[in-house]
Parts: structure tokens; C-alpha cells; sequence
């Protein structure tokens, strides 16, 4: 039996936050990130329709990029003291995955961080609160998904939390807020997008359900990208509009090893995860290949690429993505992000072995091995196929 799951409800569109006026309830614990959502005036937005809905607010901040263990008990255990029946997420996917975990320990203060990182393994929610979450960047897609990053900084690793549970029961996709997004942002949230789009449709789990909004994502991600990277409101609505459907499709079909190389490299050399999405996809597609390659093909043919046979279709693919990668600025390699060799090679058989661990290498089309992860660090590091 399988399981296709989303939010309840889905609000979008200008002025969709004033939903929260209407939600019932009496305490809310809002989690944010840095300054912006201060500064823009977003915060003071929420906090007077929470206040015209008659509920009480307890203000979570300071969430790091990357969120911490640490950061998520912390959170929690201001959940705990203050009681809320809402939990509302505003920000980017660091403050709404952190916040995703604190419900976790909120509801359960018991668990253990390392049982619940089992994928599906998180007990059930919703015994004292319901989730709200507000995506400020066009990417991460955490609003409507089923997963939640959190790093374990004294390991060095970064631990993607699977389960249904977490999807939030509220998503609301107002698009002014991505408004403010800087280029570099845009353009590595942007691509993030992509990845989750493209590994979805050719993941082991995919579905005549996720299917089509994983096509309909990579078609208006690349129709829309570099106009919202030049900072087009239109072309940044849609790209709102894009990585929502993407994160529907993965949330459901799940990822692959494009995922599970971001999430292990990212922690040790600092590579924020769509950057690192950016630098490893075309590479994660001529590994995938010889198993789906068909899949990729019908990619191509659905945003429009020429070729005459399916091999044609994945190479000019490929290249599209390159040469999309290089409009956005973004670094072709580790070794051009920065990197030092010395370290990728201290670490390049360490991130191997846990990319095999990882939650989102089970559901990669192809099998991947600790050694087939070195080479594909390697071929990501120095700018060749090396598998």
C-alpha cells in the first residue's frame, strides 16, 4: 500500500497571510530565523492577525542557518514551559525545519534524537499542537513536505528527519515575502528546486501522483529562474509557485543521491545545500543514467530540449543545468567553492560512508555504494567523471 500526503489546507496567492486571523486556537509559538522578518515587517504582520484572532504569542528566535540539535531542544523546551496549540514557522528551510523538530520534542520530550532520525520513526504529533509554516525563500519547499534537516555539529553530520508526521498542517505561500530574497539566495534556493524536482521524478518511489508536479516544477523553474534571479516580481511568484510543487513531488516520491552527498558534505566543508545541490546534480545524472535514463529523457522532452535519441536528451540535459548554474554564478566545483584539497581528502572517505547511511540514498534509482560516493565526491570536487 502506498501514501501520497500533503498540508490540509494550502494558502497562496498576495495577502494570503491574513488566513491567520481566522485560525482558532489560544497560544502560538512563532519560530524565526535572523532579523529580515523583523525587519520587513513581517513579524509585526503576524503577531496583529494572531492578536485580531485572539491568541497569544511566544516569539522563538535566533535559528541558525543549518539548525542545530542544540537549537531545536532549546526551542523545545520553551514549547514546554509556554504550552502553544499552534506551532507557526516563518522564514527559510532552516527556522521551519528547526521548528518541524521542536514540535517532535515539544510533544515528546522523551524521545531520543537519534531514534527519531530514523526515517519514518518520529511517534505521532498533534496530541497538543498543529503546525503552521511560512516559506520566505522559493526552494526548500519545507511547508509542505515531510522532512526536516537538523545537524549534529559534534559529528559533523546533518540528519534529514523523515516522516509524515511533520508535514505541516497549514502552508501559506505568500509570495511578496520571497520578495527580498538576495541574488545568491535566489539563484542556490532556485536550484534546490530543481534537484528536488529532478531526483523525485526518477526516484524508486515515484508516483503517477508525483509525476506531473515534479514536471510541471523543472518547466516553470526553468521558464522563471534567471527572471527571479534578476529580480522580476512576477518571475519570483512563480518560482513560489515551482518549488512548492517539487517539494510536493519529494515529499511523496522522496529524493536520491544528490541529497544524501549535500547532506553529508555540507556539515564538514560548509557548502550551503543548494550550492552543493547545484555542483553535484550533473554529475548525479550521469551516474543515474544507465538505470533511468528514459526517465531523464522525458525531462527533456516535456521543457522543450532537442534530441533525436533518449542518450541526446539526458546529455543536452546536462548541459542545460551547466550552463544554468554558470548564469546563476555558482561555482562548477568544490574545488572552485573553496575547498581545500588536504581536507576533501581527509573527509572524502568519511562523507562516503555516511552518504550510504543517509535517509535519501535508499530511494535513489541506482545503487550506490561507499566507494561509488567517493568517486562522485571526486568527479564534484575536481570538474571530471571519475565513475
Amino acid at each position: 500500500m502506498n501514501r501520497f500526503t500533503l498540508p490540509r489546507d494550502l494558502y497562496y496567492g498576495k495577502g494570503s497571510l491574513e488566513v491567520l486571523k481566522t485560525i482558532k486556537g489560544k497560544r502560538a509559538s512563532i519560530v524565526i530565523g535572523g532579523s529580515s522578518i523583523k525587519r520587513f515587517g513581517y513579524l509585526q504582520i503576524l503577531e496583529d492577525y494572531l492578536k485580531e484572532a485572539g491568541i497569544e504569542t511566544q516569539l522563538i528566535e535566533g535559528v541558525e542557518c543549518d539548525p542545530s540539535v542544540e537549537t531545536v531542544m532549546k526551542g523545545a523546551k520553551m514549547m514546554q514551559e509556554f504550552q502553544p496549540d499552534w506551532i507557526i514557522s516563518i522564514g527559510g528551510g532552516s527556522p521551519i525545519d528547526a521548528a518541524k523538530a521542536m514540535w517532535v520534542f515539544y510533544e515528546h520530550p522523551e524521545a531520543d534524537f537519534k531514534e527519531i532520525a530514523k526515517p519514518f520513526n518520529i511517534p505521532e504529533l498533534r496530541n497538543k499542537a498543529k503546525f503552521i509554516a511560512i516559506p520566505t525563500t522559493s526552494g526548500t519547499a519545507t511547508e509542505v513536505t515531510a522532512f526536516s534537516v537538523i545537524t549534529d555539529y559534534s559529528e559533523g553530520i546533518k540528519y534529514p528527519l523523515a516522516d509524515f508526521e511533520i508535514t505541516p498542517d497549514i502552508a501559506i505561500l505568500c509570495p511578496e515575502i520571497a520578495y527580498h530574497m538576495p541574488k545568491q539566495l535566489t539563484a542556490f534556493t532556485g536550484i534546490d528546486a530543481l534537484t528536488h524536482a529532478t531526483e523525485a521524478y526518477v526516484a524508486s518511489n515515484a508516483s503517477d501522483f508525483s509525476d506531473p508536479l515534479a514536471l510541471k516544477s523543472i518547466k516553470m523553474i526553468f521558464e522563471n529562474l534567471m527572471d527571479s534571479y534578476n529580480g522580476k516580481e512576477e518571475a519570483r511568484d512563480k518560482m513560489h509557485t515551482a518549488q512548492c510543487l517539487a517539494g510536493m513531488a519529494f515529499s511523496n516520491a522522496l529524493l536520491g543521491i544528490c541529497h544524501s552527498m549535500a547532506h553529508k558534505s555540507g556539515a564538514v566543508f560548509h557548502v550551503p545545500h543548494g550550492c552543493a545541490n547545484a555542483i553535484y546534480l550533473p554529475y548525479v545524472i550521469e551516474y543515474n543514467r544507465t538505470s533511468v535514463e528514459a526517465k531523464y529523457a522525458e525531462i527533456a522532452r516535456f521543457i522543450g530540449l532537442k534530441g533525436n535519441t533518449d542518450k541526446e536528451l539526458v546529455d543536452e540535459y546536462i548541459l542545460q543545468i551547466q550552463k544554468l548554474n554558470e548564469k546563476l554564478e555558482i561555482p562548477k566545483t568544490l574545488k572552485e567553492f573553496g575547498v581545500e584539497e588536504k581536507d576533501f581528502t581527509e573527509n572524502l572517505e568519511r562523507i562516503s560512508a555516511n552518504a550510504v547511511l543517509d535517509a535519501c540514498t535508499g530511494c535513489n534509482p541506482k545503487e550506490t555504494t561507499k566507494e561509488d560516493f567517493m568517486k562522485l565526491y571526486s568527479s564534484a570536487f575536481y570538474g571530471e567523471v571519475k565513475f
